[in-house]
């Protein structure tokens, strides 16, 4: 590789029109284990390694033993950001940038109300959910599908599992909107706006955690302030405030974030393709499949960083024992040695080993939740729609760590009368 090659992969800007292919398809191909030279866009100066290959990332993601989210090393910090965040504050408290066996201990907490037998329970209650909001949406004609339908299923699907008041949902979206678009600042840097909605969160979650403390229900925020670890947790007993309200803010931002960008980005490529919305629409048990191309496509967590806790031979380098090392998870989904011709959006693809969800023992936890929801907004405007078409100007969100949209504009044009029955 040209040793002046190094994309500042720290800047949001190089992500503004969509993943840089070029540049992962460079690095996979001639240095899969590149080392970054910090730049002025690179929170706190220090170089990264990046891993851009599938088998790579898949292999790292695996061995959390030996790159953990929490840190390693000597370092003080650590974290799943490119930046170091504080140990015993983010670094080991939050619930995914925590490593085993205190993951292990609290994520057996979360797990039943995410199963697939939980979620066949609720399916009839989202169903109803989603039909309420296309019908709202395809009677309006002209949409902002990411607004009205992608973010509002997954938000008011997150609220009822949390024991969230409905009519709070909005204001949760708006926090997580603020803490997640870098819109006005850089990674590593904060806003006003943020600043403001974080310490509008804080209150709000003190609050409600309290609440669920008095008052235990059959949701989520009742097992946090209940649980009762084993002392293979280390420690054992109930989770910490600030493990609380951390896990608060996460449910509340994985809840609402990745699967409205998976929708949006699967419409806006099913409307580019209009022979593939036919298709689906002839043929129902294409869904599945889709479902899954819509999840790879988006990418939605473009990265998280890890930090090697021992040093690790690969690709002929060593990783040191502290280093950080960042997955970019959107680069493996688009890696030609695993998926052919992976710049189409195939319905049909398949195998498809997309790492949208992560890996190992970070497997997110709300991926059954997440393939409901896209299969239940794409069965029904399969019902209703006959052809996507634009209406303005598409709006993506400004960050490297979330690709995600603002706006997504888009005419819901349904049959002709007398088609159905043709």
């Amino acid at each position: 590789m040209d040793d002046d090659f190094d994309p500042d992969l720290t800047d949001p800007d190089l992500f503004g029109d969509g993943p840089p292919h070029e540049i992962f398809q460079r690095l996979r191909d001639e240095d899969p284990l590149h080392g970054h030279q910090p730049t002025s866009n690179t929170p706190d100066g220090e170089p990264y390694w990046s891993l851009t290959r599938h088998e790579d990332v898949a292999w790292a993601a695996r061995n959390a033993d030996l790159f953990s989210s929490a840190g390693g090393g000597d370092r003080e910090g650590g974290g799943t950001l490119i930046e170091d965040l504080p140990a015993g504050f983010a670094a080991g408290v939050l619930f995914n940038m925590q490593d085993d066996p205190r993951h292990h201990h609290i994520r057996r907490q979360l797990t039943p109300a995410l199963s697939p037998r939980s979620l066949r329970r609720i399916r009839t209650e989202l169903a109803g959910r989603c039909d309420r909001l296309l019908d709202a949406a395809l009677e309006r004609g002209r949409s902002d599908v990411l607004v009205e339908v992608a973010a509002e299923l997954p938000l008011q699907a997150i609220s009822s599992l949390m024991g969230v008041p409905q009519e709070d949902r909005h204001f949760l979206l708006d926090w997580a909107d603020a803490t997640l678009d870098y819109d006005d600042h850089n990674p590593g840097e904060t806003s006003r706006r943020a600043s403001e909605a974080g310490a509008a969160m804080a209150t709000y979650c003190t609050r409600v955690l309290a609440e669920k403390r008095a008052c235990p229900a059959d949701d989520i925020l009742s097992t946090i302030v209940h649980a009762d670890l084993p002392p293979e947790a280390e420690p054992g007993g109930p989770l910490s405030d600030l493990e609380q309200e951390m896990l608060f803010h996460l449910l509340v931002a994985a809840g609402s974030e990745t699967t409205r960008n998976s929708i949006a980005a699967g419409l806006l490529a099913l409307m580019e393709r209009p022979e593939d919305w036919a298709a689906l629409r002839a043929d129902r048990g294409l869904i599945p499949d889709a479902v899954e191309e819509c999840l790879r496509w988006a990418s939605s967590t473009i990265y998280n960083r890890r930090t090697a806790t021992a040093d690790v031979e690969r690709h002929g380098r060593t990783i040191g024992a502290g280093d950080k090392v960042v997955l970019w998870w959107q680069s493996a989904n688009f890696d030609e040695r695993v998926f052919p011709d992976p710049h189409r959006f195939d319905i049909r693809r398949r195998p498809n080993p997309h790492l949208s969800f992560g890996l190992g023992s970070h497997f997110c936890l709300g991926a059954n939740l997440a393939r409901v929801e896209i299969e239940l907004v794409l069965d029904g405007l399969l019902d209703r729609v006959e052809r996507l078409e634009p209406a303005g100007q598409v709006e993506r969100t400004r960050s490297n760590k979330h690709a995600g949209f603002r706006h997504v504009p888009m005419w819901l044009r349904p049959p002709e009368a007398g088609d159905e029955d043709e």
